[in-house]
C-alpha cells in the first residue's frame, strides 16, 4: 500500500490538493512517534490557524481503520501510527514478487535525461581525480534507468586543444610506435611530461606545439592519423576500467565533434546583440547578473570551452529532447557553468531551466596533490589494483579456503572503491584511505557486501521458506521492516537531489539493521512459524541490499 497517498486521500483541507498533502507527508526518525507524520505548519497561513490546532482539528476528524490504527496531534505535527501487522507482511510479499525490481518506477516514462560525466582527456592519465565523477555519474545513470528514465551517458572527452600539438611534437622528437603500443598512456604521458621539461629550457617549443595543433584542425594527413592513434589507445586503455566499475556511455562526443558546430552559436549570440568586443576577444557581458564576462572568443579567433560547451547543450536538446541534462563536473567549474547556462538563458532558450551542474569535491590520497604536467599522478587502475590485492590478502587469512577467492576480491575491492567515493555528500572533498574503505567493520562497502553475503548463508542452511502467520512481532524486526520500506523512496529522492550517497548511507543502515536483528534473533532454531517469517525477512533484505548496490555498480558475492 502506498500509505502516504492512502491518509492525504483521508484528509480535506480546503485550498491544499491530495498530491500536495501525500508530498508533505514525511517518515518521523523515532517509529515510537508513529510511522508516518504530517507538519501542519504549511496550513497556517490558509488555514489562519496555529499549527498545533491544526493539527488538533485534523487528528479529531480523521477516522481510524484496519490500516491507519492510530492518529494523533504532537506540536504542531499530525502522526499516524500504521496495522503493522498487515504492513510487515505486504512488504515482504512486495519484496519477495518483485525482486531485483523492488524500488523501481515508470516515474521518468517518456522523459529523458542526459549525463556528461567522467569525460576524460585523450592521451592524459585516467587518475583518482576522476574518481567521483565517474561513479557519481554511473550511479546517477543507473538510478534514472531504475526509475524508468531515457537515460543517456555521454562521455564529453577532452580531444582537442594545443595539448595535442605538445603530444605529436613530443612523440616526433623523443618517442617510437613500439614504446607506445607497449607503455600506451603512461608513455604518452612520459612524452608529455618531457615535453614540458623540455618547454621550460626552450620556449620556441610552444610555438612548434601550436603550429601541430593547427595542422591537426586543418586536416593533415599524418598529424590527425596521430591524433586518431592517441585516442583509440586512449579509449582501449580506459575501458579496463570502465569496466571494472560496469560504466558505460551511450556517446563518445567530445570536443572535437562541435569544430564545426560552433559557427552557428558564434551567429546566433551575434544576431541577438549578446556578442560584444573586449580587447580583440570576444565576450557575453555578464556583469549585471554579478558575473566575469564570458569568453567565446579569444583575440586569435580561437573558441574556448564556453563556446564549445554552447555548441554541445543546443546539439543535445536538438537529439534528444532531453528532461534534464546533467554536468558531473568538480565545484571548481561553479563559475564556469553559471556563466555558460545564463548565456543559454540570455538567448532565450526555454530549457536553460533544465540545465544542472551537478558539483562534487576533490578526491586526493593521504600521500597529497597530483599534477599532469610534472608526472605526479595516481592512476586510477592501479588504485582499483591496490584494493583488489589487499582484498585478497584479508579474504585469504580470514577465509582461506574459499571458493572463487580472485574473483570475490575484485568485487570487494573494486565495490569499496566506489562505496568509498559514494560514502558522503558528494559536495565534500575526500581523502581516499585504502584502510578505512576496506575495513570489514565499518560503513563501507565490504561491510554491506559481508552482510549480503550473510543473507545468503542463512538462506542457503535453510532451504526453502514455508508459509508463516506471525503477529508477535519484536521492535527490532518492525525496525528493518520499516526501513525496506523506504528503499523506494530513498532511490527517488536521492534522483531528485542528484545525491548517490543517499542510497550508499540506506544500505548501510540496512546492513546495520539486519546485523542487529541477525544477533538479537534466533533464526534457523526457532519454531516453524517465527523462523519462515525471520527467513522471508532476510530474503527481503537480500533483496534490498542487492537492489542498492547495483544502483552503485557494486557487485554482490554470495560467499565472503
Amino acid at each position: 500500500m502506498d500509505y502516504k497517498n492512502y491518509i492525504a486521500s483521508k484528509l480535506n483541507i480546503d485550498g491544499v490538493t491530495s498530491e500536495e498533502i501525500a508530498s508533505l507527508i514525511v517518515t518521523p526518525p523515532d517509529n515510537s512517534l508513529g510511522d508516518y507524520a504530517l507538519p501542519c505548519f504549511k496550513f497556517a497561513k490558509i488555514m489562519r490557524k496555529a499549527p498545533n490546532m491544526i493539527a488538533d482539528d485534523l487528528a479529531k476528524n480523521y477516522v481510524v481503520d484496519d490500516n491507519i490504527t492510530k492518529v494523533i496531534a504532537v506540536n504542531g505535527y499530525l502522526n499516524f501510527t500504521v496495522n503493522r501487522t498487515a504492513m510487515v507482511t505486504n512488504t515482504i510479499n512486495k519484496i519477495l514478487a518483485e525482486g531485483e525490481n523492488y524500488g523501481a518506477s515508470n516515474v521518468g516514462e517518456g522523459k529523458t535525461v542526459c549525463i556528461d560525466y567522467s569525460s576524460i582527456n585523450i592521451a592524459k592519465p585516467f587518475h583518482i581525480g576522476h574518481l567521483s565523477t565517474t561513479v557519481i555519474g554511473g550511479a546517477l545513470y543507473r538510478i534514472y534507468k531504475f526509475l524508468g528514465y531515457n537515460t543517456i551517458g555521454i562521455n564529453h572527452l577532452g580531444d582537442y586543444g594545443t595539448q595535442f600539438g605538445k603530444l605529436i611534437y613530443a612523440y616526433k622528437t623523443w618517442g617510437n610506435k613500439e614504446e607506445v603500443e607497449k607503455g600506451k598512456i603512461k608513455e604518452l604521458m612520459r612524452l608529455y611530461v618531457k615535453f614540458h621539461d623540455e618547454s621550460e629550457k626552450d620556449a620556441t617549443l610552444d610555438d612548434k606545439a601550436r603550429n601541430y595543433f593547427k595542422l591537426i584542425e586543418q586536416g593533415d594527413e599524418e598529424c590527425v592519423a596521430l591524433f586518431k592513434w592517441f585516442k583509440d589507445l586512449t579509449l582501449t586503455d580506459v575501458k579496463k576500467v570502465y569496466d571494472d566499475l560496469d560504466i558505460t556511455f551511450d556517446s563518445y562526443n567530445g570536443e572535437s565533434f562541435y569544430n564545426d558546430k560552433m559557427d552557428v552559436v558564434i551567429n546566433e549570440l551575434n544576431d541577438k546583440g549578446l556578442l560584444k568586443e573586449s580587447d580583440g576577444a570576444k565576450i557575453v557581458d555578464l556583469e549585471s547578473d554579478g558575473m566575469p564576462p564570458c569568453l567565446i572568443l579569444r583575440s586569435d579567433g580561437a573558441s574556448l570551452y564556453a563556446t564549445r560547451d554552447l555548441a554541445a547543450a543546443i546539439y543535445r536538446k536538438n537529439t534528444y529532447d532531453f528532461y534534464k541534462c546533467l554536468y558531473v563536473v568538480a565545484y571548481q567549474q561553479n563559475l564556469h557553468f553559471k556563466q555558460f547556462f545564463k548565456v543559454l538563458e540570455l538567448m532565450n532558450k526555454p530549457w536553460a531551466k533544465d540545465m544542472v551542474h551537478v558539483a562534487f569535491g576533490m578526491v586526493s590520497l593521504e600521500e597529497g596533490t597530483m599534477s599532469t604536467r610534472k608526472g605526479k599522478v595516481v592512476f586510477l587502475e592501479d588504485v582499483i589494483n591496490k584494493c583488489v590485492e589487499k582484498a585478497y590478502a584479508i579474504i585469504n587469512d580470514k577465509n582461506p579456503n574459499l571458493e572463487n577467492k580472485e574473483e570475490v576480491a575484485k568485487a570487494v575491492g573494486t565495490g569499496a572503491v566506489i562505496f568509498g567515493a559514494l560514502s558522503s555528500s558528494r559536495i565534500k572533498d575526500i581523502v581516499f584511505s585504502y584502510d578505512k574503505v576496506l575495513n570489514f567493520d565499518g560503513e563501507t562497502g565490504p561491510y554491506v557486501q559481508y552482510t549480503y553475503a550473510r543473507c545468503e548463508s542463512v538462506l542457503k542452511k535453510a532451504g526453502e521458506i514455508g508459509e508463516y502467520n506471525y503477529t508477535n512481532l519484536l521492535p527490532i524486526e518492525y525496525d528493518l521492516v520499516a526501513l525496506l520500506t523506504k528503499f523506494p523512496q530513498v532511490v527517488l529522492t536521492a534522483s531528485e537531489k542528484y545525491e548517490p550517497s543517499m542510497v550508499t548511507r540506506y544500505a548501510v543502515d540496512v546492513a546495520s539493521c539486519f546485523n542487529k536483528f541477525y544477533f538479537d534473533c534466533k533464526i534457523l532454531g526457532e519454531e516453524e512459524n517465527v523462523k519462515n517469517f525471520r527467513l522471508a525477512l532476510t530474503k527481503a533484505t537480500k533483496t534490498v541490499i542487492k537492489n542498492a548496490l547495483s544502483l552503485l555498480g557494486i557487485k554482490t558475492p554470495e560467499k565472503m
